[in-house]
């Protein structure tokens, strides 16, 4: 994993592979960014170097360099901002140069910014954009990307408590967020539901955070329906882990519950060969909310959190659900499956009637469950649904002030009566269009009537199946991980 490292050093000495600038585009040529501590001279050869390779530089592109005379790295990068960049487009810059250097081992980045919540939010979209997942390639060639091992964020006051408590802060943020990528990115030969709920047992144990894995045995004793029916067909039997972290003068209550489906081939109602090779990822939304539950805990954010990870492998088999088969869901409620490859909901029907139970002020899902929700908003943007419109619009303001993009969707009432079973309490599907709708009705009807609830629906954004962009790879993205750490935050504030 690529480490930070706050440092003092001079932008032109500062013992790097490659050296970071941030630019700003103008019509007559582009600017170094305000604040960029180097001097005129330095400044002008390499303003001088950059007019050189590329006279047109626009906000988001990068461009590589050797190195002037007067600068002691090998290489010079020049990331490109608007002229006015918020926090975010710093964070974004930052990662766009990071992948350009995936085969430089030190990198250094002189820091345009004294403001703290700024210099963090470098640090961190550049050990995001420095990610690269490893852990199955061989000893064979891996086309030079060799990774970078340190990123020295250069700020002329990286002594100051403000500056290191920050950037101390959004460590343990991005820690999270690579570590959501990590488990996405995992492959299902690898992640049965028992490996994920050990992976995150084993990455609570150096937390305050209670760890609970109820076995096939428990979640059949105890009646959860939704997860053993969707896991039924499959040798790898199912798991709920339960998580709860309990600080001293918590300001508030906050359950999540993730959806954990390890790998979703659609059980007998099979999906197509190409769909099915990403489908790793359907574990993405319990990933985010055991590492956000992690972090929050890390961060001794003054919130209690319990959080319900439902997890599944969805496979076909003699033994596997069928369509027509009616499931008795945790809480007594039935559901007659119409279809085996809508499992997503299933299993986290029986964890938010448990979340239900312990009587939490916030109840959030995260879950990748429906196609639907990329036709409406596509794969950068994420949808919240919710009963309660105040809590969609604070989890809205906390992905903004996090850096997520996420959307509000409605849940209408015109849409359930397609949900009706003939010989159930409810169907698991309803009509095609509107489907991200019809399923965040779905989950709807397990939530308890007072309990103030929202529903993210990351399917798009949380594996990004194109190339990187940004700080965002190819491959798992830890979408809402971010998000759900600042949701904790306002309720502790």
């Amino acid at each position: 994993m690529t480490s930070l490292r706050l440092s003092t050093a001079h932008p032109a000495t500062a013992k790097s592979d490659a050296l970071v600038v941030f630019v700003h585009p103008r019509k007559s040529g582009a600017v170094l960014a305000a604040g960029t501590s180097v001097p005129k001279p330095v400044a002008s050869k390499l303003l001088k170097l950059l007019r050189i390779a590329s006279p047109k530089i626009a906000a988001s592109e990068v461009v590589v360099c050797p190195s002037p005379e007067a600068v002691s790295a090998d290489l010079v990068v020049f990331t490109c901002t608007p002229a006015e960049p918020d926090t975010e487009a710093m964070r974004r810059a930052a990662g766009n140069a990071l992948r350009a250097l995936s085969d430089r081992s030190t990198v250094a980045i002189a820091c345009p910014s004294t403001e703290p919540e700024q210099i963090a939010a470098i640090g961190q979209g550049a050990r995001l954009g420095a990610y690269q997942f490893t852990s199955f390639r061989g000893s064979g060639d891996r086309d030079g990307r060799t990774g970078t091992d340190e990123i020295l964020l250069l700020v002329s006051d990286a002594r100051s408590k403000s500056v290191q408590s920050e950037v101390k802060k959004s460590e343990l943020i991005t820690d999270a967020v690579l570590a959501t990528r990590d488990l996405v990115n995992t492959p299902p030969s690898a992640q049965s539901p028992n490996d994920l709920a050990e992976a995150v047992r084993k990455a609570a144990a150096d937390t305050p955070v209670r760890v609970d894995v109820f076995s096939e045995r428990k979640l059949a004793r105890e009646g959860f329906g939704g997860i053993l029916g969707v896991g039924q067909g499959s040798i790898n039997p199912p798991r709920l882990v339960r998580m709860s972290y309990h600080p001293a003068k918590a300001q508030g209550h906050l359950a999540l519950v993730g959806k954990g489906i390890t790998f979703d081939s659609g059980g007998l109602s099979l999906k197509p060969a190409a769909s099915m090779i990403t489908m790793k990822c359907d574990m993405a939304g319990a990933a985010a909310v055991a590492m956000a539950t992690l972090a929050i805990a890390r961060l001794r954010i003054p919130v209690q959190v319990t959080a319900y990870l439902a997890i599944a492998e969805n496979m076909p088999s003699g033994s596997a659900q069928r369509p027509g088969d009616v499931l008795t869901m945790y809480g007594g409620k039935t559901v007659e499956v119409l279809n085996t490859d809508a499992e997503g909901r299933l299993v986290l029907a029986d964890a938010l009637v448990r979340a239900c139970e312990d009587e939490p002020d916030v109840l959030v899902d995260v879950a990748t469950l429906t196609g639907a929700q990329t036709v409406a908003l596509g794969t950068h943007i994420s949808a919240v649904m919710a009963n309660d419109e105040e809590l969609r619009d604070r989890v809205i303001a906390a992905a903004g002030s996090a850096g997520e993009q996420m959307w509000p969707m409605p849940l209408p009432p015109e849409l359930r009566p397609s949900l009706k079973s003939k010989i159930a309490d409810i169907a698991n599907i309803g009509e095609r269009l509107g489907g991200m709708m019809t399923a965040g009705l779905f989950l709807s009807e397990f939530v308890q009537d007072g309990a103030s609830w929202a529903h993210l629906d990351i399917a798009g954004p949380a594996f990004n199946e194109g190339s990187g962009r940004d700080y965002t790879p190819s491959g798992g993205t830890g979408a809402a991980v971010r998000t759900l750490i600042s949701l904790a935050r306002q309720l502790a504030d």
